[in-house]
């Protein structure tokens, strides 16, 4: 697929456009800091549950994971095959063989061997496990006899048992390979030491985590609480289906944001819609139960923008007010007491995006114990920035490099649709070849999956 040239990717905002005043706001990286701290003072409160294995996987560890045994916890045996003490060659004691989780058979004396099964535990006294197929058994032929007061042996036929004969011991085992002491015996304590920690907190727990936790003695997993929240979608001009029509459009954001927050590992609890109503938002504010409100809409000063005097009519703490980027700069980060915050995000879908990656991830991930995912890459090509501000720009990775997208409008949520994540442009804008961070999104990258004749790229 060819790349079309650049072009602006935002009105007005071009070299030679004209420059707009900067807005009295937080610095976009001090922002994205304070929703950290906020997260992290409100998780100083909260207690770790204990969950079983088979409900904490995609949970962080709230502590260290330490081993409760030793690992393996006894001598076990690495292959199928013989134990056997000593040099050889090995005598077989003729027993039912050593099998996993059966008791270790009794102690082998020099000279000795015994069938062993992989897991199983290794008799006291064995020099090495020889593997099957490093082997080779015989039986012993001869007949040791006890003098008798008989005619001599050669007068009877060879098949006749004498009284006072003795059978010779079991099969005979033969090393096809040098023995080494102590090959393909797994000692115990060879993978960990009862105590010592194996993971620490803040790991996610993935399958083999759950694997990990099992082996070392675990049946719960101490994990912090999911954060929980709420999501009030704002507006009298929202329809919940059909088309847009007379001055009322479709809510966008009310189907992304729940999703995206259970992505970003929160309970969300509820999604709810509210007209342009300052009381009944008050009381869904000052109601909720939620660790974590996220309203849209609302964060500037229109005359139904009442998200302000309902966050000072409860008392609420404005830590942030305002953030120096491009889209989303009207959103607001407020502390509602008891450990509560709200993320006032505005009501374009791409800027309420911005302001879910600058405000509420780094705050969620703080409230798990984890940190805000991301990376940084070189960008493609030049890409315009603000006069002032931050701009995050919807990017896909191509090798290596970052390739802007051009559908990145505050109302488009097209370029974000097929994005790998926002490239974050400083003010004054980025140089062909200039490494940006990139805030990831919380799902798979799309592996430059786009729209037919890169419709979308800038």
């Amino acid at each position: 697929m060819t790349l079309k040239e650049p072009v602006p990717v935002a009105p007005g905002i071009a070299t030679g456009a004209k420059a707009e005043p900067p807005h009295r706001a937080t610095a976009w990286p001090e922002a994205r800091a304070a929703a950290a701290r906020a997260g992290t003072a409100a998780r100083a409160g909260r207690e770790p549950r204990r969950l079983p294995l088979g409900q904490a996987l995609g949970h962080t560890l709230a502590e260290p994971l330490l081993a409760l045994t030793d690992l393996p916890s006894f001598d076990t045996s690495a292959m199928d095959g013989w134990a056997v003490a000593g040099p050889g060659p090995w005598t077989v004691r003729t027993e039912t063989p050593v099998l996993a989780g059966h008791a270790p058979a009794a102690a082998l004396t020099d000279g000795e061997a015994v069938r062993i099964a992989t897991g199983a535990p290794v008799p006291p006294g064995t020099t090495a496990v020889i593997r099957t197929e490093h082997s080779r058994t015989e039986r012993t032929e001869r007949m040791d006899t006890e003098p008798a007061d008989t005619e001599p042996a050669d007068t009877e036929p060879a098949d006749t048992e004498r009284p006072g004969a003795v059978a010779a011991p079991g099969p005979v085992l033969h090393a096809l390979r040098d023995v080494v002491p102590g090959q393909d015996i797994r000692p115990r304590g060879q993978e960990c030491r009862a105590g010592d920690e194996l993971l620490p907190a803040g790991t996610e727990v993935t399958p083999v985590v759950l694997g990990l936790a099992a082996a070392a003695g675990y049946d719960e997993l101490p994990v912090p609480p999911r954060p929980r929240v709420e999501v009030l979608v704002l507006g009298d001009e929202l329809l919940t289906a059909g088309l847009p029509h007379e001055g009322l459009i479709r809510d966008a954001l009310g189907p992304m944001l729940g999703p995206w927050l259970a992505a970003l590992g929160a309970e969300v609890l509820a999604t709810r819609r509210i007209g342009d109503d300052a009381e009944e938002l008050y009381a869904a504010v000052t109601g909720s139960a939620a660790d974590l409100v996220v309203t849209t809409g609302g964060t500037a000063a229109g005359p139904v923008d009442h998200l302000h005097r309902v966050l000072d009519k409860a008392g609420a703490t404005l830590l942030v007010d305002g953030v120096k980027v491009r889209p989303g700069h009207p959103m607001l980060l407020a502390a509602l007491g008891g450990h509560r915050h709200l993320v006032g995000l505005p009501g374009n879908p791409l800027a309420a995006v911005s302001g879910l990656l600058t405000l509420a991830e780094p705050l969620l991930a703080a409230l798990a114990g984890t940190s805000a995912s991301g990376g940084r890459a070189p960008v493609l090509d030049e890409v315009h920035g603000h006069p002032y501000d931050t701009r995050l720009v919807p990017v896909v990775r191509r090798g290596e490099q970052l390739v802007p997208l051009r559908y990145n409008g505050p109302a488009m949520l097209r370029g974000i649709a097929v994005a790998d994540g926002m490239a974050v442009v400083p003010p004054g804008g980025a140089r062909s070849g200039q490494e940006l961070d990139v805030l990831d999104l919380p799902w798979p990258p799309t592996s430059g999956a786009v729209p037919a004749q890169g419709a979308c790229f800038t």
